[in-house]
């Protein structure tokens, strides 16, 4: 019983101190884990927030370029039938919209899907327009018909994806 206590004395205080250096190294190995998270967030950050400020930008460029007044400024030409101008606006809606698909990896699902709103509500604006007018329509009936209903619209979507896009911005300021 005695050799049991001695062993006891020598044992546990090893124990104990063993304990206490297992916790002195794992707070050391942990505070350096979290500097090096610090650290690669912070460069992560210098090369992310430019680009996705660039995303920014493009997304803004798209939704101007998208509006009905300078989308048709943009594409109309005074000898198009309606049925041309459509092609036209509804080729450059696409293109635009292709062009700058990439950029829905910068921002949340719910900004990305006020763009994509706001795109599909201006090629249903340009196909409800087209309904609207006579079949031998020239471009210029189709154009004053887009901007009228442009005008009837109750909530304009581009105005909203655009609000969305400068608010998410923001949260990098």
């Amino acid at each position: 019983m005695e050799y049991i206590a001695d062993v006891l004395k020598i044992v546990l205080p090893a124990a104990l101190v063993i304990y206490g250096m297992y916790l002195m190294v794992m707070s050391f190995l942990n505070k350096e884990r979290e500097k090096l998270l610090v650290n690669l967030k912070t460069k992560n950050t210098e090369t992310i927030l430019p680009i996705r400020l660039q995303a920014g930008e493009r997304l803004c460029l798209l939704l101007e370029r998208i509006t009905p007044n300078n989308l048709i400024r943009r594409v109309n030409n005074p000898t198009f039938s309606a049925a041309d101008l459509h092609r036209q606006l509804m080729s450059e809606i696409r293109e635009e919209f292709n062009h700058n698909l990439a950029q829905q990896v910068y921002f949340s699902d719910q900004t990305w899907e006020s763009v994509r709103a706001a795109t599909e509500s201006v090629v249903t604006l340009c196909n409800t327009a087209l309904q609207d007018i006579p079949e031998d329509a020239r471009g210029i009936d189709l154009a004053k018909r887009i901007f009228q209903l442009s005008l009837d619209q109750r909530s304009d979507a581009i105005q909203v994806a655009l609000k969305n896009v400068k608010n998410e911005i923001r949260i990098f300021f």
